[in-house]
């Protein structure tokens, strides 16, 4: 088999084996719908969920009830523009949604088309020097969604304060954060974030595809926004219902049974003491001794992204992928953090415990024969 040298972690981690044969194990051997049966096997997946469930909520300092398992995080994300907007809070009130240049298109363009159509009016909260978010100009706002990690430029932001600055502003603001890159490198803790929101897919921690986490703090205080089988308690005669409690009743149909088992094994697996930020802080030097390259992130940033004068980022794509490298070009699904620095796109490379230093250097010396 042809050896891919795979640097595109922040894009999909890729799956330890035993995230595979635990998935395998689930489909051939206890697989029965959750939540339709009272047979042995069906009980045992109900308690497969409970048991991933209270995993991922002390993965992320919740409570099991916060939980809420999705497709992923550009569902969750979606999936609470319409649980707020559900709330009676904004029926004779027009919020003020603040966002940033920092955003993944998931997190914002929700926001824009509902600005658009007009149910909220939409602030970009400025970014300073260094491209992060400008804690001491954040806007006063009434919902604010904060991005914990671009793609882009791969730096942790400090959610904790800039939720609290927000808070200063308006106590009752709306804070949703989007962890999708941050849950790889760093631990979330929802209580000390002070957040309301919080999203995160399974597939950048090792686990698969088709699942993610939406953390509602107080599920209780909103209604959902989907309905089906499983999150309904009782149907009246007078077309009325009663729902079940929280998390059940935001989790409308069948659940990604298979995903979740390799979730609840990825976040056993997922280690933050690996070796990965030395591996790119080498690389990060090396490409700096690069004439031509232009480096977009920090020597400590969780990815490593750039430009190559007079090379498209396509155009670099393919070449390097020519010689069995994995690496992401393009806009990243950021468009606007690339507007801000003047770019149409870059290229990124980002980092796993798979990978190797002579993998490394591999890379390296690809790129500066590339570059030549």
């Amino acid at each position: 088999m042809k050896k891919i040298v795979y640097m595109d972690a922040a894009a999909s981690w890729l799956k330890n084996q035993s995230v595979i044969e635990s998935e395998s194990d689930f489909l051939t051997n206890s697989y029965a719908n959750a939540g339709r049966g009272i047979c042995e096997r069906a009980s045992n997946v109900d308690k497969m969920i409970a048991d991933v469930r209270h995993s991922v909520a002390n993965f992320i300092g919740a409570e099991p009830k916060n939980i809420v398992f999705t497709s992923g995080t550009t569902d969750g994300l979606n999936r609470i523009v319409n649980i707020i907007k559900n709330s009676e809070k904004w029926f004779d009130k027009k919020p003020v949604v603040a966002v940033s240049d920092l955003d993944h298109h998931s997190a914002r363009m929700p926001w824009q088309a509902v600005a658009n159509a007009g149910w909220c009016d939409l602030v970009v909260c400025p970014l300073d020097s260094e491209l992060n978010i400008d804690v001491d100009n954040i806007p006063a706002c009434d919902i604010f969604v904060i991005t914990a990690m671009s793609n882009v430029l791969g730096a942790a932001q400090d959610v904790e304060r800039i939720i609290r600055v927000a808070r200063q502003k308006n106590p009752d603001v709306i804070t949703i954060v989007d962890a999708a890159q941050f849950v790889a490198h760093s631990k979330i803790d929802v209580s000390k974030f002070d957040c309301d929101f919080l999203c995160f897919s399974g597939h950048k921690i090792g686990a698969d595809t088709g699942v993610g986490v939406m953390y509602i703090r107080n599920p209780d205080d909103f209604y959902p926004d989907k309905f089906g089988g499983g999150m309904v308690n009782k149907i009246t005669d007078s077309g009325k219902w009663i729902l079940n409690q929280a998390p059940e009743k935001f989790e409308a149909g069948t659940l990604p049974l298979t995903q979740i088992v390799g979730l609840g094994k990825a976040i056993q697996l997922l280690s933050y003491a690996d070796d990965s930020s030395k591996l790119m802080r080498y690389m990060h030097d090396e490409l700096s001794k690069i004439h031509g390259i232009k480096i977009l992130t920090k020597p400590d940033a969780c990815v490593l992204s750039f430009v190559v004068e007079n090379m498209h980022v396509l155009d670099f794509g393919v070449m390097i992928g020519a010689h069995d490298i994995c690496v992401r070009v393009g806009n990243m699904c950021a468009s606007w953090i690339h507007k801000k620095m003047g770019l149409d796109g870059s290229i990124r490379i980002s980092v796993g415990p798979w990978n190797t230093h002579a993998e490394a250097e591999y890379v390296i010396e690809t790129i500066r024969k590339m570059v030549k």
